[in-house]
């Protein structure tokens, strides 16, 4: 274990409130994607919208995620979860991900129609881009999805479902068209893109005050290329040193059917690079219009504290008990602690372990909960893609050889822009990464340590996702548990026991649970068995679903 007579390092940050924005109208444009029809409703009226529908999507699906991978976990005030704590789920669960991605595609599908056939290429590559965002995670959730002929309305009614590796390949094609359309789009104060600046509630003047749309451009070609480093890392499975016991990976495991090289030269050829700032959405988030992440899991529009704020608690393998058996966080000294949970009144961080019972002991009141750092205020921004995440998806791809630069350096940069997004001042990451020299979850040069026997390396770079996701993209981590096996015994990643940890993350620990590694994918919801039967019951699943793999998770 790692030395534990070192005081953590506590502090006080205080979050800065306060942006000012103009209130955007509220649009409801949401249809069913098997009814779309034509619309009316112009591009740039949509695009506010639709934006905020995605924060939403970002923001508020993810509950049961945090707890399967060791963020969170059911406070003891409400009772167990049964087919979630068992990983028994069904096809109504978490089912409102499929229809609120597929809803959200019809509002990109409605803009983009409407931005083409009136010249608007900048919010046209705009949909292209946001729509890749959305298929890319449904894909990553269900594996095989309907895309070619889906959105069509009433024209295809009952859409077929495509190869997960199709999809990826043509949404990295609409990255490039969409970025191309974006660069050469025209700029003209009276041209067809000229309220682009208000409209566009990610990269505009809600968020970058003053800002002109060359800048916006560049933002923009920056998002896609790193949307394109989220596709393509999907597709490498092992690490870089032999799949011997205690390694990590296997060598040179890529998927099949995807042109890496390629697509690697296209991006560099591109040269804009990838995001060194956050990606957020701001419509205008107010005390009656809240942020949507803080709205469900903090307070609601009308000020009261929701169910969710008691039901999500810490988990024990992040936070530890009380102090006495430091969690994830603690042992390493790691300063974010400290803004991803909220010691509820009290000096101590308190977790529980996921699928306990429900009991007094573990009541909501004694458990830390989720921290002002990550739902930092009920009028501010909703992350869509941070610039953490895009250091460390940069510093994966330089480490497997197909990005230039220093890796090591690359996921450093990472490791600051996670404490920056948290307004965490710098010389605390810098004591972060002193504090841990010479273990794998941190120092990338580090060499074998503990139980588990992972070096440095892509070791470091996925177990620093992990530190810095928390409760902003733990869908992306799910994906890198499922994607980087650990072992010829074990085909997930694992967390924590190579640098003195408990192996992680914690599986449920609910006294039927038979079960010793979370689910690989979501299972298809009811209503496609419902009203698009052939095509969904054409797609596999063995008797091991939804444990079986989508198609780029080769383990």
């Amino acid at each position: 274990m790692k030395q534990q007579t070192k005081l953590l390092l506590f502090f006080a940050i205080a979050l800065i409130v306060g942006m000012s924005s103009c209130k955007k109208d509220d649009f409801n444009i949401n249809q069913n994607p098997n009814e779309a029809t034509d619309s009316t409703i112009a591009y740039n009226v949509i695009l506010p919208s639709a934006q905020n529908n995605t924060a939403r999507l970002v923001a508020r699906n993810w509950g049961w995620l945090q707890c399967y991978l060791g963020y969170w976990a059911r406070s003891g005030t409400y009772a167990p979860n049964v087919d979630e704590e068992t990983y028994t789920i069904t096809t109504n669960f978490q089912s409102q991900i499929w229809s609120n991605a597929y809803d959200n595609l019809y509002d990109y599908q409605t803009m983009q129609i409407q931005a083409e056939k009136a010249g608007a290429d900048f919010y046209a590559g705009i949909a292209k881009i946001m729509k890749a965002h959305n298929f890319a995670m449904l894909v990553d959730i269900y594996g095989n999805i309907p895309y070619s002929q889906a959105l069509q309305g009433a024209a295809v009614t009952t859409p077929a479902y495509d190869n997960g590796v199709d999809v990826y390949n043509d949404l990295l094609a609409q990255l490039t068209e969409a970025i191309d359309q974006i660069k050469n789009a025209d700029e003209s104060e009276t041209g067809p893109n000229a309220s682009i600046l208000t409209d566009d509630i990610m990269f505009g003047d809600n968020n970058f005050s003053g800002t002109d749309m060359a800048e916006m451009k560049v933002r923009w070609v920056q998002f896609a290329n790193t949307l394109k480093l989220r596709i393509l890392t999907k597709g490498m499975n092992g690490g870089l040193e032999p799949n011997t016991d205690n390694s990590v990976g296997t060598p040179a495991s890529y998927v099949s059917g995807i042109d890496f090289a390629a697509e690697f030269a296209t991006i560099a050829a591109e040269g804009t690079g990838f995001l060194d700032f956050d990606a957020e959405a701001q419509p205008g988030y107010q005390s009656d219009k809240g942020n949507p992440f803080y709205n469900l899991y903090v307070k609601d529009d009308a000020g009261s504290a929701t169910a969710n704020s008691v039901y999500y608690k810490a988990n024990v393998y992040a936070v530890g008990d009380d102090d006495q058996d430091p969690g994830y966080y603690a042992l390493d000294g790691d300063s974010r602690l400290y803004l991803f949970y909220d010691p509820n009144g009290s000096s101590k961080y308190r977790g529980v372990a996921y699928g306990l019972p429900s009991s007094t002991a573990n009541a909501a009141s004694t458990l830390a909960g989720i921290g002002e750092g990550v739902y930092r205020g009920v009028d501010q921004p909703q992350w869509i893609l941070t610039a953490a995440e895009s250091y460390f998806l940069q510093a994966e791809c330089i480490n497997r050889g197909f990005l230039t630069g220093d890796a090591n350096y690359t996921m450093t940069q990472g490791i600051y822009a996670s404490y920056n997004s948290l307004l965490i001042p710098s010389s605390y990451a810098d004591d972060y990464i002193a504090y841990n020299i010479g273990y794998p979850d941190v120092d990338y040069t580090a060499s074998d340590l503990g139980p588990g026997g992972a070096t440095g390396g892509l070791f470091t770079i996925i177990s620093q996702k992990w530190f810095a996701l928390n409760a902003i993209a733990p869908y992306e981590v799910w994906s890198d548990y499922r994607r980087i096996d650990f072992s010829p015994s074990i085909n997930h990643f694992v967390y924590g026991e190579s640098a003195g940890y408990f192996a992680g993350p914690a599986i449920s620990v609910y006294p039927s649970n038979t079960r010793t590694e979370i689910p690989a994918r979501l299972l298809y919801p009811q209503s496609e068995y419902l009203y698009n039967p052939a095509n969904v019951n054409a797609q596999p699943s063995a008797g091991s679903y939804p444990f079986a793999h989508v198609f780029w998770d080769l383990n």
